[in-house]
Order: C-alpha cells, then structure tokens, then sequence
C-alpha cells in the first residue's frame, strides 16, 4: 500500500469521527434549548413568569448561595 492511500484512509477516518462528535453536540444542545424554551414557555403562560424575571432570579442563585456559605 501506499503512503498517500494509508493517509488518504486515516483523514477519512478522522473526518468521520470529528462529523461524529459535531452531529452529537449539535444534537445536545438544540434538545437543551428546546428544553429551555418550553420551560420559559410554560412559566410564562401558566404563571405569568416572564424571561426577565427567570433572569433575574438566576442571577441571584449564586448571590444566596455565597451568603449563606459565608454567613453574611
């Protein structure tokens, strides 16, 4: 066999897998936005909860949290 084939047959290979991995984090994350926006969704149309309010509560997590583990 020659050079250029065995090189030709491993860029193959790799360019599969590297389409692999990409296929499967593409995947991923339009099921978690998916997800997301069928939460905001429901929260908005079953509790009047709108994004900027879920934002805003978010951002306040991390806030609460080092409070109570420093005590302040």
């Amino acid at each position: 066999m020659s050079l250029e084939l065995i090189i030709s047959v491993v860029a193959l290979v790799v360019a599969g897998l590297v389409f692999t991995w990409l296929f499967k984090v593409v995947k991923a994350t339009l099921s978690t936005a998916i997800s997301i926006a069928i939460i905001v969704l429901i929260l908005q149309l079953a509790f009047g909860i709108g994004p900027q309010e879920l934002g805003q509560q978010i951002i306040q997590i991390p806030q609460a949290v080092w409070q109570k583990v420093t005590g302040n």
